[in-house]
């Protein structure tokens, strides 16, 4: 899926160049996303944007092989995922119908090795017609229905350009939550606005170690908890909105 991004999308595309085939659903990007993507396949196509999970099953439905690999433009295949990939599918794949793998996140210069980032492992490969996208926006998940199998290698993900990019995005995605949230039934309390973020700051930076990540541990853990003090306090600014029309 995608929408400008130009900067990030060659380097997913290379990484993905052994597959049998490329799908590129955009939604009407305003930069150089689409010449970079005909580079690299004709199956390129646009739509307006459904939302995380709306899109990721519009575009499983447009891959016409019997297995489908989802990729963020800004993430790309490891050599060691790749090799151990390609060796399970010559071994053949047995019963699994789905496979898990750890994902990497570089971060202000640096790969990421602790807290909530990693290992954050992610189910991206699946058999099409077994496998489908569900959660809460912006959260999109595949689930299937059979077993999976674990691999080693990583994929890795270029999330933010800068600390600048990485506020903006969690703005961006705080107002998703809360407007799902609010749609779902949700209302405010003061409760989830006072103890969830501290919740999740002790939860990155203490017990799963974020600390070891130093200042970046630190500043992950700190913007993580505003985020979620942001979608709660969105919530309740839905409420006042709803109160006032």
């Amino acid at each position: 899926m995608t929408y400008n991004e130009e900067h990030n999308i060659e380097r997913c595309l290379k990484s993905v160049s052994w597959c049998d085939e490329i799908v590129i659903l955009d939604s009407f990007s305003t930069d150089r996303t689409l010449e970079v993507c005909r580079r690299y396949t004709d199956r390129v196509f646009q739509h307006k944007w459904e939302g995380y999970i709306g899109q990721r099953n519009r575009i499983r439905e447009m891959a016409t092989h019997d297995w489908v690999f989802f990729l963020d433009a800004d993430e790309e295949v490891s050599d060691e995922l790749r090799e151990e990939i390609m060796a399970e599918f010559e071994a053949g794949a047995g019963d699994y119908v789905g496979y898990l793998f750890p994902r990497r996140v570089f971060y202000l210069g640096r790969w990421i090795m602790h807290g909530e980032w990693y290992p954050d492992i992610k189910l991206r490969l699946f058999k099409k017609e077994l496998g489908h996208s569900v959660g809460e926006e912006p959260h999109d998940q595949v689930v299937v229905d059979g077993p999976v199998k674990t691999l080693a290698g990583t994929l890795y993900h270029y999330t933010y350009d800068d600390i600048f990019d990485q506020l903006n995005t969690m703005n961006r995605f705080s107002s998703i939550s809360a407007h799902a949230k609010y749609e779902a039934g949700y209302r405010f309390k003061w409760t989830d606005f006072l103890f969830r973020p501290v919740f999740r700051f002790l939860k990155g930076y203490l017990l799963k170690r974020g600390l070891l990540d130093g200042r970046r541990g630190f500043l992950i853990a700190m913007v993580s908890a505003f985020g979620v003090a942001m979608k709660y306090v969105k919530v309740w600014e839905l409420q006042e909105q709803k109160k006032r029309q």
